[in-house]
């Protein structure tokens, strides 16, 4: 019977195979991006890097045999050596970018890496580098799209975070210890942050990827600005009313996701309990406003234009002001009045912000108050956020909007009632 493979041997060649592999797949996407380049005119494509990662591999595992002077005797040179030949390339092509010797030197790095340390992390930053890589057309689109006041928020709002947060007090302070500072900043920018990223989407792709796209992207910013924008379209585009009132129902298709995910990511029961009324919501607004937008001519309007960062700081601020105000409230009229009190309150709440709502009863749920009745809170607040919707848009709009949009309102809240007490 011929001997099994030594353990060793066989960990030893997956290592260095994966070596390989890092080096292999960064050749394939730096060689594409020269594939016009003449034969020799490039210091490295597909088999150089694979032989770069190969190399890192070597180096490992000399360097595990032997220390790390084996090691540094490899290493140097060939960044010394690969820096020389790509300083050549590129001073003849006028070339000032550094990211190709960069990647040379990640690919050797991780080579080694996966030899002398854990291989599936090696593996993990190798496929992240070419990713990164692959993306440069992408990451400059982004760039771009973006204004310097927009990426200076995102910056501040990031160092606030993660300065500000860890110092915040993680306990309950104010009236009934109803403030948790550290809670409430970190649902904040939890929020922001989700907003933003789908606000860079629409402002990368925007009408030209189709408007149905940048309604839904909208939404997940503002369903609110999304409604409103389109009220003050139909004011002047009587024709393209029915695409309009569609566009808006899908926008408040996204708000119950944007409920649900709210409710889900804080309190599984108060989620479980809105799942029925929400999704019928949600599926009657879904139905009629797709049937609406395939039966009209669609928008060649900018949705992306009507929209504010949501990293803006004085938004930020503000929602983290109403979001305590909020709280606090529900928090007092709930130890005061009981549970039948949050319902007053939902529905004043609902009138400016249903995120604001709805995060403030997940937090309720399980302390006085029922799954239940938070439920009820959520939906008499998405009530009055849809009424308020309503009047706005018509009031900035038109009132064939407002009643197409309202009545295809009622008729979903209808549902979405129905199913609650069914």
């Amino acid at each position: 019977m011929a001997a099994s493979l030594d353990p060793n041997v066989l960990d030893l060649m997956q290592r260095l195979g994966v070596a390989l592999a890092i080096g292999f797949l960064s050749g394939v996407e730096r060689g594409w991006r020269e594939r016009e380049v003449r034969e020799g005119g490039r210091t490295a494509g597909i088999r150089t890097y694979a032989l770069f990662g190969l190399l890192g591999g070597v180096t490992g595992l000399l360097a595990l045999r032997f220390g790390a002077l084996a090691f540094a005797g490899i290493a140097l040179p060939f960044a010394v050596i690969f820096a020389a030949f790509k300083w050549r390339e590129e001073a003849n092509e006028q070339d000032f970018s550094v990211t190709s010797v960069i990647a040379g030197l990640i690919v050797f790095g991780l080579g080694a890496y996966a030899v002398a340390g854990e291989m599936q992390v090696a593996a993990a930053a190798g496929v992240g580098m070419v990713l990164l890589l692959a993306m440069r057309g992408e990451l400059h689109a982004w760039l771009n799209a973006l204004t310097w006041p927009e990426i200076r928020g995102a910056i501040l709002l990031l160092a606030m975070s993660v300065i500000a947060l860890p110092l915040l007090p993680n306990r309950g302070l104010g009236p009934y210890q109803a403030i948790n500072p550290f809670a409430l900043w970190a649902m904040t920018i939890t929020l922001a942050g989700l907003s933003f990223l789908a606000y860079v989407a629409v402002r990368v792709l925007g009408p030209k990827r189709g408007p149905v796209v940048a309604i839904v992207l909208g939404a997940l910013v503002s369903s609110t600005a999304v409604t409103l924008d389109a009220g003050r379209r139909a004011k002047g585009e009587p024709n393209a009313v029915p695409f309009l009132v569609g566009a808006a129902l899908l926008a408040s298709v996204v708000m119950a996701a944007r409920m649900a995910i709210i409710a889900a990511a804080l309190s599984m029961p108060l989620a479980h309990a809105l799942a029925v009324p929400l999704g019928t919501f949600a599926t009657v607004s879904l139905a009629v406003g797709a049937l609406l937008l395939w039966r009209s001519a669609p928008d060649t309007g900018k949705q992306e234009d009507k929209l504010q960062s949501p990293l803006d700081l004085r938004s930020v601020f503000k929602f983290a002001a109403l979001l305590a105000i909020i709280i606090v409230a529900s928090t007092i009229i709930q130890r005061l009045y009981g549970e039948a009190g949050l319902l007053p309150m939902a529905a004043v709440a609902g009138l400016a912000d249903v995120d604001a709502m709805t995060l403030s009863a997940s937090r309720l749920v399980g302390h006085g108050t029922t799954a239940d009745i938070g439920a009820h809170a959520v939906l008499v607040a998405a009530v009055a956020n849809t009424l308020s919707k309503t009047v706005l848009a018509t009031l900035a709009g038109s009132k064939r909007f407002g009643l197409l949009y309202g009545g295809a309102s009622a008729v979903a809240l209808a549902a979405g009632a129905l199913a609650l007490f069914i």
